[in-house]
């Protein structure tokens, strides 16, 4: 059984995830929290398998709230986002959330969500991964704007430095088969394994090993932190 903590100051809102996952014989909603304070005392007590996360909430916003359990350890997060607040998905992927979903996605893909974050993978959806591409182009090019416009000083800004277009020390790429690699460009378009299975004539369970692999070589945490990994390293420009 999968347990999850619901976290939204809208009580319909909460209302309507709770009736989605209740249904699932394999869900079970242990709890409740209108903002981030309360989620993360929630969390310390119920330690739910998942946290659903709202991000815009008083009191205590769900970025910080993230940052707290993760810190703590004492659940996974799945946060919700909406294209209104994709701004707020960059401090979500620092604060060790493991996944994120749009509010308008349709019932089967929340219970496949909160599923798949459960089991220890990390999830971004496809849409949420082309509004993190767009901010980092968009962020490229405006450290490029002020760069022209300055003395020609060497420094790199630390916008560029977290951008698509910059490239810092690919450190650990080296180490990555011609397979892994490209599994990890795959990851980094925000593919699910069975996505990746498809488009590279491979057995699924062939594509987890590839992807667990990769996560082990390059250090990273999860999913989330491979797709900021090939768009900070420019890998789909050069694929």
């Amino acid at each position: 059984m999968t347990t999850v903590l619901l976290v939204d100051d809208q009580q319909l809102v909460r209302s309507g995830f709770r009736l989605i996952l209740q249904v699932e014989t394999d869900l079970e909603v242990v709890g409740e929290a209108t903002d981030g304070a309360e989620a993360v005392a929630a969390a310390r007590e119920l330690r739910p398998d998942v946290v659903l996360m709202d991000v815009q909430m008083p009191v205590m916003d769900g970025i910080e709230a993230t940052r707290r359990i993760a810190a703590e350890d004492t659940a996974k997060v799945l946060v919700l986002t909406t294209f209104d607040d994709d701004a707020y998905v960059f401090d979500a992927l620092a604060a060790g959330a493991s996944g994120f979903l749009l509010k308008n996605a349709d019932p089967q893909h929340l219970v496949d969500a909160v599923r798949t974050v459960a089991s220890g993978q990390a999830l971004l959806s496809p849409e949420v991964t082309r509004r993190v591409v767009d901010r980092m182009v968009s962020a490229a090019s405006k450290a490029s704007s002020a760069s022209s416009a300055s003395s020609g000083e060497s420094t790199v800004s630390a916008a560029t430095e977290v951008s698509a277009g910059s490239r810092p020390p690919a450190t650990g790429l080296d180490r990555l088969t011609p397979r892994e690699r490209e599994v990890l460009v795959h990851v980094g378009r925000g593919m699910s394994n069975a996505e990746i299975a498809a488009a590279l004539f491979l057995g699924e369970a062939t594509v987890k090993t590839h992807v667990s692999n990769v996560l082990a070589k390059l250090h990273l945490r999860d999913r989330v932190q491979a797709v900021v990994h090939v768009h900070r390293h420019g890998l789909i420009e050069t694929d």
